[in-house]
Formats: C-alpha cells, structure tokens, sequence
C-alpha cells in the first residue's frame, strides 16, 4: 500500500469502529476502502473481519455499565453468537461470494422495520407479562435461534449485523435500546473473534490491512461507545434506522 491508501485504511476502520459501537454497518466504510487498495473480495472480507476485532472489543467494554445485570443473557447468547460465527466463517471460505446476496437485503429490511417498530413491540411485550404472560429474561429459543442464524451471516460478512442483532432483541426482550446495544456489541465481539481465529489459520489475509484497520477500530469503538451512550432512545433508533437504510441501498445496489 501507498501511505495516502495506508491513511485511508486507517481513517475507514476508525470510522468503522465507531459506527459499530453505535448502530453496526461499519464493514460498509472499510470494505470498499480495502478493494479500492487493490484487494481481492475474499482478502478484504477477511482481513476486514480480523481487523476489527479490537474495535468490537473496546465498544464492549464502553458500554460495560449497560451490561450490568445482563451477565447470564451475554452468556447464552453469546455460545449462539460463537456457533453462528464460526459457521459463517466456514461458509465464507467454501461458498461462492453470492451466496448471500439476494437474502442480506431481505434480512437488513426487516430488522429496520423492527427498529422502527420497537416502541410499540415493548409495550406489547410489557402488556403481555402484565397479564400473566410467560417471563423470559433471555428472550428463549425464538430468539437464540434468531441470534445464532444472524451470526451465521455475521461471520461470513457483517454488514448491518448490529441492526439484525438489536431488531431481534427488541422484539423479544423487555430492555431499553441502550442495553441491547451494550449486548450487539458483545454479541459481535465474539463473531469477530471467533471468525478471525479460524481466518488467521485457513484464509487468506493481508497483515497491513489487519493492523491498520485494528488500530483504527480500536481507538473508533472507544469513541463511539462514549458517544453513543449519551444519545437518546429516540436519537439512537433514528441513527440505527437511518444508517442501516444506506446500508440497504447499498447492499441492493452491489
């Protein structure tokens, strides 16, 4: 890489960090970053996927005060988070690039509208164990499976990945969004990490990519999560819906 395309890679996966800390869709800002330097698909994919890591991490950890009493939930649904991922980054290093095109704009679509939706879906929710309806903190299998299939597509690409996560989590769970954002950010630490240590042995990667991006996304998920914290419920859900319809015209129009 030149030095104004290593700059470049290293301002996308500082973007990248931060988005994802927030709302997801950073993989949106750094892959075509990465093409752009002269990367193969399958390269980009993976090296995108090692380099933020770190990024994932650090939102997780801005956002621990969110995750207090959530330990037991992080725990369940993060061993789906790590079978789904390990699964998508199986599928990305034996199916063809298009497997998942047609799919991830229908998926994407949906989460949206769930996140838009998820006021009413929450007073649904409420209404329903206020009259003797069943009481599952962890959302039960409905949503472990949902999670553990949208890891599958985390694993093997990412885009929106957040939005999919936090839709599913709205739906099912009683919480406030900054609390389910808290367990996204968890959720996709553990993709991230599960992904990449299976990349590091079986795919091809590019190693200045992997720095660059990890250096930027580390500092990124710090920054977003401080940020991100201090939005309101209101601001955030109009932040993720927003981000995630570019991230939708962008998946449909590639």
């Amino acid at each position: 890489m030149t030095p104004w395309e290593m700059a470049a890679v290293l301002a996308a996966g500082t973007g990248a960090g931060a988005v994802n800390a927030v709302v997801g869709s950073g993989t949106l800002i750094t892959f075509p970053v990465l093409l752009a330097t002269g990367l193969p698909p399958v390269t980009a994919t993976v090296s995108n996927g090692l380099g933020l890591v770190p990024g994932s991490i650090t939102a997780a950890l801005g956002y621990r005060e969110e995750l207090r009493g959530q330990r037991r939930r992080v725990l369940l649904l993060g061993a789906g988070a790590a079978l789904g991922g390990l699964a998508g980054a199986v599928l990305l290093l034996t199916l063809p690039a298009s497997a998942f095109e047609r799919i991830v704009p229908v998926l994407v679509g949906l989460a949206l509208v769930l996140v838009a939706c998820q006021p009413w879906i929450a007073k649904r929710v409420r209404r329903r164990r206020a009259s003797g309806g069943p009481v599952r903190r962890d959302g039960g299998p409905l949503l472990f499976t949902g999670l553990t299939l949208a890891s599958v597509y985390g694993g093997y690409f990412s885009a929106a990945q957040g939005i999919i996560y936090v839709s599913l989590m709205g739906m099912l769970l009683d919480e406030t969004l900054q609390r389910l954002n808290a367990v996204k950010n968890v959720l996709a630490a553990v993709v991230n990490t599960v992904a990449a240590l299976l990349f590091l042995f079986f795919a091809p990667f590019d190693w200045t990519a992997v720095v660059l991006i990890a250096a930027g996304s580390a500092l990124g998920g710090l920054i977003g999560a401080r940020t991100g914290r201090r939005f309101s419920p209101a601001v955030l859900r109009t932040l993720i819906v927003s981000v995630g319809t570019v991230a939708l015209v962008h998946l449909m129009l590639h």
